[in-house]
């Protein structure tokens, strides 16, 4: 009779001599199709264009009348034509905002474009900013505020059945659609058909949510929705541009809720978090939302919008910059100088890859994962630790030193987020210097240091919840920027 020793540690199954990897599996939630898809666009354009814009305010009362709506020379190609050329991948319009006035001839409201002068009441802009965007080949998404402050029903059940109705036209009528995107601004003091009253809703359950999500898998099953609390992106926490160092894609559902009054606390994620629900991090390129022309001399200036940047697509999030068309209709022409200006900056720095056509050593690789899918631009493959290498190694030495200032490093997604540390070292005149400890990583991860000839460089992973792997890995020069 023979004997066989079967030994299961930690991952790893040994028979005699021989040792076999236990497989590839992912780990914790894990992104759907669409959810990837939309964390491959990391940088799109917010327009806030409504009826504030042309009542100099940031949230309506509700009682402005459609007459007010009258843009000179509205061109949502321009709109197109910008946010492409800014390296832009979408466009979200605010379709209908807290005010209740709709930028879509609605047929169940008299409170639209459909009584306003522009186009004698004849136009939609919905309809002309979806075919702009598929001329210039961006997605198409669209914000419709729960909040209304203009309909008589607001806080009643018959709105749901309203708002509902407006969700189904946006979604049936405009072709596809990348996003819907639900504010977190819920009930106040409003018009409300005159009451001119306060209305307060129970944020939890006034909606009635799941009913509302079935109505976007329904008509647009590609589309991600955002609301501070998902159910596919969530919100960063703030409106400054900036994600969290530490930022987990994984969240209790259950946790968070659109409105709640200290989201901040856990708009970090959580590491065992129970569903895959990333960070969309929203910031405006001026300091209101909508257009104001005493604002027209404080856009945020190149370097500025770099550091967003950085600190958003850098940072495991999406970067959802708004520009607020002005009362012509019209993208402001100091936004576009400074949206060329940031599309010059990330084209020149991303470009070209130096860690590209130079050698890499892997402390150890899982067969049939190799190393060199970390520099073959190619985000399907990918590159896997060991499962006993507790603290994976990447390292590139030069063939010659070279200036470098950027190092990116992604994970592949569709294996969960797993890196909880890390640190990275550069080689200088010989001696390993420590430029950076960083935590999670994600979709992407963005390190900045100061312009510096090298001679290597050295990424490891301190920390992590299972086998490393990761998809990606670049090195950098990002130009210097001068500004007046």
């Amino acid at each position: 009779m023979r004997f066989f020793l079967l030994i299961l540690f930690t991952g790893s199954l040994f028979l005699g001599c021989i040792s076999v990897e236990a497989p590839l599996m992912p780990m914790g939630p894990i992104p759907n199709t669409h959810q990837l898809a939309w964390q491959e666009m990391e940088y799109y354009a917010f327009i806030h264009f409504n009826m504030n814009t042309f009542t100099n305010k940031e949230w309506g009362y509700g009682d402005e009348k459609p007459n007010q709506f009258n843009p000179t020379s509205l061109d949502t190609r321009q709109w197109a034509r910008v946010a492409k050329d800014a390296g832009m991948k979408g466009i979200i319009i605010t379709a209908k905002h807290h005010d209740g006035f709709c930028l879509w001839p609605s047929k169940y409201t008299e409170h639209s474009i459909k009584n306003s002068p522009w186009k004698g009441g004849k136009g939609d802009l919905i309809q002309e900013l979806a075919d702009a965007c598929k001329e210039f080949g961006l997605k198409f998404g669209v914000y419709l505020s729960p909040w209304d402050r203009n309909h008589f029903a607001y806080g009643k059940p018959e709105y749901i059945n309203y708002f509902r109705n407006q969700l189904r036209e946006l979604l049936t009528d405009y072709g596809e659609v990348f996003e819907v995107w639900f504010d977190g601004a819920n009930g106040g003091d409003g018009y409300y058909g005159g009451a001119n009253e306060e209305r307060r809703v129970d944020k939890k359950t006034y909606y009635d949510w799941p009913k509302t999500i079935e109505i976007v898998r329904n008509l647009q099953p590609e589309a991600v929705i955002f609301s501070d609390a998902g159910p596919d992106i969530r919100w960063v926490g703030n409106e400054k541009g900036y994600a969290n160092e530490t930022t987990w894609s994984p969240i209790y559902r259950d946790s968070v809720y659109a409105g709640m009054p200290d989201f901040q606390r856990y708009a970090a994620g959580q590491e065992n978090g129970t569903h895959w629900v990333p960070t969309e991090t929203d910031v405006s390129i001026r300091p209101g939302w909508y257009y104001h022309p005493e604002q027209d001399d404080q856009v945020k200036s190149v370097s500025k919008l770099v550091d967003i940047y950085y600190n958003s697509v850098g940072l495991n999030s999406s970067l959802l910059l708004n520009l607020p068309v002005d009362t012509r209709g019209l993208v402001h022409e100091n936004e576009v100088a400074n949206l060329k200006a940031l599309a010059a900056f990330l084209k020149k720095t991303f470009t070209v890859n130096l860690a590209q056509g130079q050698k890499l050593k892997t402390s150890t690789t899982t067969k049939g994962y190799p190393a060199k899918s970390l520099i073959d631009k190619d985000l399907k493959s990918y590159w896997v630790s060991q499962v006993n290498d507790l603290k994976p190694t990447i390292e590139i030495l030069f063939e010659a030193p070279l200036e470098a200032n950027t190092f990116m490093i992604q994970e592949y997604l569709p294996m969960g987020q797993r890196i909880k540390s890390f640190t990275l070292e550069i080689l200088r005149d010989g001696i390993w210097v420590k430029e950076y400890e960083g935590s999670t990583i994600g979709n992407k991860r963005l390190v900045r240091f100061d312009t510096q000839t090298i001679e290597g460089l050295r990424f490891t992973v301190n920390e992590t919840k299972a086998r490393v792997v990761l998809s990606n890995l670049g090195l950098f020069k990002a130009p210097e920027l001068y500004e007046d």
